[in-house]
């Protein structure tokens, strides 16, 4: 028996997936932020 669980409106399958895409975007920025610094510090 599954329990839904809604806060405001939202699922918690919405929540999971709203979590994960927050997850990957963090990951893709921070992945993006040390290929610049790499490059950057590999020019000096």
């Amino acid at each position: 028996m599954p329990v839904v669980v809604r806060i405001d409106g939202m699922t918690a399958l919405e929540g999971l997936f709203i979590g994960l895409l927050v997850a990957a975007t963090l990951a893709i920025a921070w992945t993006a932020g040390l290929v610049v610094l790499r490059l950057f510090k590999s020019q000096r």
